[in-house]
């Protein structure tokens, strides 16, 4: 099996592949320090690698602690080769697992390496403590193995690697269980005449002074490992100065994720709703991409005969007006914490599968430049109507295709609902938002208001749209957002020429055009209520990045 990953040169050529065994070796033999951040999961492991991690730590206590088990040996060998597997799948960078005891003698240790070694697993580090182990930072004076004995782990376990490269580190307990200074040196030499590749020097004191005083007296005579748990508020530097290879960041991210669900839990329970919680957890369509739902996206593009795909068209052609964050740049391109909301609103359709993408440009069009969209241009923005700058994406109008303002930003279940509902033209539309006389525009009309009943599935029609609308007349507003099948698609495009001909498309509007649909053929409205926001004004662009 290939355990490679490529990697570039300085001048970003592809190079050859280094495999994940050199890669945990070049880590630990470093002049620099290096880090391994803890996983526990494929997840996580992606996590860390998009985080800049190089190499992985992958815990006995924080894997042992997702299957709900305690850190004993609870967890088989086996079931957490499994885990591992699962890792080294969703990652290209190297993984370190802590391989407790060996999960017993000699004999243990050799077929726990082979079958690492097998699953692309770099390096197993193993303590000198009786199976099964208990957790270092429980009870006091914990009985560690004969030194001979361990030797033989290490031993066993070197002559057992399936690549010259596997690395095995042995973890020194003197310092935990209370056997000193001198004891934890001794073993530290014996366990690397017998062949370790690199020491862990493990603490608990609250002050790192004993790794310190570990670390100089060692002197560089193999990569030396440290575990700051305990000891976390020591400066990174102090152990840079002494010498110190790799420091393992332990069990961070399953502690992190454990106070976030906590809360979640919490906060669901109590209020029997997810409405306060939605805007402050990942959204799904971060875990569609972690996930690398784009990858299978490709591969089915590659493999499966061809499907129609959902397009999208973003009018996005307007200058807006917020002061002076629009003078040098459509309002669409604003930045909301760090995000243009053009590119929100982008990653938002991606999250959805959408991926052809075509923006109508206009004011300061070289400012809309992001990677994965179309452009087409309105150069006459600022004399004509929505319906001219939708008339210059008539080629994109074709098949299943959304049609949505471009300061916008909805969230994703939305956009998903759109897709699923029946009807050849479907607009969304906030159901209580539009006051009657506000001068929204978008004011809608329909067949039958909003109910609120979540079973009646009774689909409403769409009868005119504008600005003037009597008050009783009002359903809500519609958010900006369409969807037309390959039908509506036809009969949008036919009604874009139509008012070509009468000399209208220059001027018209959305709600023209679609009150003009509506009066040739079934328009339906999905009502929804809240979890969008259109970006007129500057509290609107405050609402707006409270709303990421």
């Amino acid at each position: 099996m290939d355990f490679g990953h490529a990697e570039v040169n300085d001048g970003g050529e592809r190079i050859a592949p280094t495999s994940v065994f050199a890669a945990l070796r070049r880590e630990l033999v470093s002049p620099t320090l290096s880090f391994l951040m803890e996983a526990h999961s494929g997840l996580s492991a992606k996590i860390a690698e998009e985080a800049g991690f190089q190499a992985l730590w992958a815990s006995g206590l924080t894997m042992s602690a997702s299957l709900g088990l305690r850190d004993s040996n609870e967890a088989s060998w086996t079931q957490v080769l499994e885990v591992l597997e699962y890792m080294a799948d969703a990652v290209e960078i190297p993984i370190l697992v802590d391989g407790d005891t060996g999960y017993g003698n000699f004999n243990n240790v050799r077929r726990l390496v082979r079958k690492l070694g097998e699953r692309g697993i770099a390096g197993v580090c193993i303590e000198d403590k009786i199976f099964p182990k208990t957790n270092s930072f429980i009870g006091e004076a914990q009985p560690l193995a004969e030194i001979e004995e361990f030797c033989g782990r290490i031993k066993a376990g070197k002559d057992s690697q399936t690549d010259d490269e596997f690395t095995i580190v042995a973890r020194v307990e003197a310092l935990i269980s209370g056997r000193g200074m001198e004891e934890a040196l001794k073993r530290a030499e014996a366990y690397h005449a017998a062949g370790a590749d690199a020491i862990l020097i493990h603490s608990k004191l609250p002050a790192a002074s004993e790794i310190l005083t570990f670390a100089e007296r060692w002197g560089g005579r193999a990569p030396l490992v440290i575990v700051p748990t305990t000891y976390y508020a020591t400066p990174t530097d102090h152990f840079r100065q002494v010498g110190v290879s790799a420091v393992i960041w332990a069990n961070h991210l399953l502690r992190s994720a454990m106070t976030a669900m906590q809360e979640t839990a919490r906060l669901i329970h109590e209020e029997e709703s997810l409405a306060s919680v939605e805007g402050r957890v990942a959204g799904v369509k971060d875990i569609f991409r972690i996930a690398g739902n784009a990858e299978l996206e490709a591969a089915e593009r590659r493999y499966l005969p061809a499907q129609d795909r959902t397009r999208a068209v973003i009018l996005a052609a307007s200058q807006g007006d917020l002061g002076e964050l629009t003078r040098d740049q459509p309002k669409c391109m604003v930045d909301i914490r760090g995000k243009s909301l053009l590119q929100r609103l982008v990653e938002s359709l991606n999250g959805c599968g959408v991926r052809e993408i075509t923006v109508v440009r206009g004011y300061r069009k070289d400012a809309i430049a992001l990677r994965g969209i179309s452009v087409v241009d309105n150069d006459r923005y600022a004399d004509t109507g929505e319906a001219f700058s939708l008339a210059a994406a008539a080629e994109a109008i074709e098949g299943q295709v959304l049609v949505c303002y471009g300061d916008v930003l909805v969230r994703s279940y939305i956009l998903e609902t759109l897709l699923a509902v029946d009807g050849d033209i479907v607009l969304a539309v906030d159901a209580l938002k539009a006051q009657p006389g506000s001068g929204v525009r978008d004011l809608v009309a329909a067949d039958r208001h909003y109910v609120g009943d979540v079973l009646d599935e009774d689909a409403a029609g769409l009868i005119r749209m504008g600005a003037e609308l009597p008050a009783h007349e009002i359903c809500g507003e519609w958010m900006g957002l369409a969807k037309f099948t390959p039908t509506g698609a036809a009969w949008l495009q036919a009604e874009l020429g139509l008012l070509r001909e009468e000399g209208l498309l220059e001027t018209a509007d959305m709600p023209l055009l679609l009150t003009r649909l509506a009066a040739r053929h079934s328009v339906r409205v999905q009502y929804f209520t809240g979890h969008w926001l259109d970006v007129d004004t500057l509290p609107d662009l405050a609402d707006a990045r409270n709303f990421t």
